[in-house]
């Protein structure tokens, strides 16, 4: 089980998420998004804009993706 924060993942709070493999954290962290996005969270909806923008690069946001599954692997085990 490793954890992760709504921030390392490209959010905008210090929610933290535990997973067993990056797959699993990347569905916490877009479930999370989508209760933010109806709550109409202005810092959340600010860091979905940048993933917007990012996601018409698909190439950034290839590379942006690998970046954070390298950052989980290399977490330590909680």
């Amino acid at each position: 089980m490793k954890t992760m924060t709504c921030k390392q993942l490209g959010g905008a709070c210090n929610m933290k998420f535990q997973a067993q493999s990056f797959e699993e954290m990347a569905e916490l962290s877009k479930t999370h998004g989508k209760e933010m996005f109806q709550k109409g969270d202005k810092a959340h909806l600010e860091a979905m804009n940048k993933m917007k923008t990012m996601m018409e690069h698909p190439q950034s946001m290839q590379e942006w993706f690998e970046n954070k599954r390298q950052e989980f692997e290399n977490l330590p085990e909680d």
